[in-house]
């Protein structure tokens, strides 16, 4: 099972703070180091300092770091066109050596986008697929080739396709809980699918949807990885989980019932729950970004018991 740090800056954390994270991801030997793709707080938070931007985020990390992956929970499609999104991540990738990964998903906070002047279609999932369609396109064309794309929301016309990832296929993450389509997108353009924030019955249920969509359309269901995010409270002791709970303006009983908290024993044995549905990758959600004694816990007493 690999455990992989999931922060949300948009509740309150400068590219100082999401270094550090980064820096101790790769120290207490995590996987991997993700971030959120938004522009506004959620909830009661005042979102101080502001937002940081996903990619220009991950361009930083790419030079300090150097083990571990990095990549988005998800990109939102609506952020960015998609030729300019392929540029990024193949610079971003080239930049960290090689270590780059894409989730890219619908986008589906109105407010943000109101909030920064960002339009807000409304048909997403059509542009979602067709933006996955030139992303992949262009990082597959053989250099010295071009690439053409005649969409309903999107034309390319003998595009060079460059620059080219470091890798010769960046993994592309798709996720959600959409019982028709999504497994269908995924089935078509995903390396891993990803769900968010469910219980072990919907993540069962929805990666049964996933892997008989792969059979579908020609593929073996165990090509992809599948994984799960979820917020993650540790404490050697009840003190030390409501605590946390606290910090992060949560209930301990809530944590347990959607997420994984509580002492490490408790949490390995509900990660073991979710590794029985297929799963093999968990996206820890860190919330409070200064507490990196919690990071040091889950390393010491959860992932040295997952093998």
């Amino acid at each position: 099972m690999d455990l992989r740090i999931f922060t949300e800056p948009q509740q309150g954390a400068d590219y100082d703070t999401l270094l550090r994270v980064a820096k101790a991801t790769e120290d207490l030997g995590f996987d991997a180091f993700f971030r959120s793709d938004h522009y506004l707080a959620m909830g009661s938070s005042d979102g101080l300092p502001g937002p940081t931007d996903a990619w220009i985020t991950l361009a930083g990390l790419a030079r300090e770091t150097s083990r571990i992956r990095l990549g988005t929970l998800m990109t939102a499609g609506t952020f960015r066109l998609p030729g300019v999104l392929a540029i990024q991540v193949a610079q971003v990738d080239r930049m960290s050596g090689g270590r780059i990964e894409l989730g890219l998903g619908a986008g589906w906070y109105a407010e943000e986008h109101t909030a920064y002047g960002i339009p807000f279609p409304k048909e997403k999932f059509g542009r979602l697929e067709e933006q996955l369609a030139i992303v992949t396109g262009l990082w597959g064309t053989p250099v010295g080739e071009t690439f053409s794309f005649d969409g309903k929301f999107y034309r390319l016309a003998d595009s060079p396709a460059l620059p080219k990832p470091a890798q010769e296929r960046v993994p592309v993450l798709i996720g959600g809980l959409g019982a028709t389509r999504t497994p269908r997108l995924a089935a078509r353009y995903a390396d891993e699918f990803n769900i968010p924030f469910a219980s072990v019955e919907d993540s069962e249920r929805q990666f049964g949807r996933v892997r008989a969509a792969a059979e579908e359309a020609g593929r073996k269901p165990d090509d992809l990885v599948y994984s799960n995010a979820l917020v993650v409270c540790v404490g050697r002791d009840d003190a030390e989980v409501a605590r946390r709970a606290a910090a992060i303006g949560r209930e301990v009983d809530e944590l347990k019932r959607n997420g994984l908290a509580g002492s490490p024993a408790e949490v390995v044995d509900k990660i073991g729950r979710y590794a029985e549905t297929g799963s093999s990758r968990v996206y820890l959600q860190i919330l409070d970004l200064d507490d990196l004694e919690h990071l040091e816990l889950i390393s010491s007493q959860v992932q040295s018991q997952l093998g």
